[in-house]
């Protein structure tokens, strides 16, 4: 069976969280008419979330699970996921139970419905956040200093809800804290991205595994890289020439 969508949700001490969010993603997935499957990415948790993922896959048969031995980071937990799916399209949640996979219908109708071949990322926009102040005033200026710079206009690349096509994602280059900038490097290889307001709750359990400093540390860091790749991008335009018939 052809799967249409692959939901792909990265877990780091979580475990408060899981069962909820697979739940309600589950429930949201089954009103929707297409074929999908559920991949838990556990990150090397040290607290009883990989347990709690294997409890739930005995009740929820589009679930797999994925197991990183060591602790990797959120990107490769995604690009871990994205290869080992088996959908056409790809859809990406927070393990925090911030996001609301009801709104997957939604990205996936905004993605079906363009008559734009080209559009090949559906971005969340999480307008009214549920954060602290001060971790709402970071995103921000995290946000206008990189949309200065990337010109990606894209008004909220850290939200994780996003719905992209699986091809599209294995072409991008790879590196850790890569899913900050997806909709620059989607951009890179020629695509198009719309971004889409979607809900925001907030954090009832756990904490946040960054501070703003470190967001803004690595996030310069890694801006400077993909300034890097976008000046290095060059795609070529290609005329096939056919062989007329003698």
């Amino acid at each position: 069976m052809s799967i249409k969508i692959s939901i792909i949700i990265p877990f780091h001490n979580e475990s408060k969280n899981i069962t909820p969010l697979i739940t309600k993603i589950d429930d949201v997935m089954k009103k929707m008419s297409v074929t999908y499957e559920i991949i838990a990415v556990d990150d090397a948790s040290n607290d009883d979330s990989y347990d709690i993922l294997q409890n739930l896959s005995e009740k929820f048969i589009r679930l797999r699970i994925l197991h990183h031995k060591n602790n990797c980071g959120q990107s490769t937990a995604v690009v871990t996921g994205v290869r080992h799916s088996y959908g056409e399209m790809i859809a990406t949640l927070d393990g925090d139970g911030q996001n609301d996979p009801s709104d997957i219908p939604n990205l996936y109708s905004v993605l079906q419905q363009t008559k734009n071949q080209n559009l090949k990322m559906i971005a969340g926009y999480r307008k009214n956040r549920k954060d602290t102040i001060f971790k709402r005033w970071g995103s921000k200026f995290a946000n206008f200093v990189r949309s200065s710079l990337l010109k990606d206009a894209t008004p909220d690349t850290g939200c994780g809800l996003k719905l992209f096509y699986r091809e599209s994602f294995l072409n991008l280059p790879y590196f850790n804290h890569m899913h900050r900038f997806l909709p620059a490097l989607i951009q890179r290889e020629g695509g198009d991205v719309v971004s889409v307001e979607v809900k925001h709750f907030p954090r009832l359990h756990g904490s946040s595994h960054y501070n703003n400093l470190q967001r803004l540390w690595v996030g310069i860091i890694d801006m400077i890289g993909v300034i890097w790749l976008i000046k290095r991008s060059y795609k070529p335009q290609i005329l096939e020439y056919k062989k007329g018939k003698s």
